[in-house]
């Protein structure tokens, strides 16, 4: 299992961490934000294959920021599997 940390930009939360196995994501954690809603996503995503996640939560928008914590896990994932793919 890979763990990866993420900083985020232009939302609540500083930095979303979790771990890709297989390519599954697993213990997503975010620091800081809506804690309730960012538990509540970390628990349905628990498992699931992580460019799907990726795909579903890419573009959400809070408060007309042009980003959102759901967005900046869609980077991050994006990120976590572009590191994987070089590395191999």
């Amino acid at each position: 299992m890979k763990n990866y940390s993420y900083v985020t930009h232009g939302v609540c939360s500083t930095s979303v961490c979790f771990d890709i196995e297989n390519g599954k994501l697993y213990n997503l954690k975010f620091n800081g934000g809506c804690v309730g809603n960012l538990q509540a996503i970390a628990k349905l995503v628990e498992g699931k294959p992580a460019q799907e996640v990726a795909n579903i939560l890419r573009g959400n928008d809070c408060r007309g920021k042009g980003t959102s914590c759901a967005d900046q896990l869609s980077k991050a994932i994006d990120w976590a599997l572009n590191v994987n793919e070089n590395v191999a």
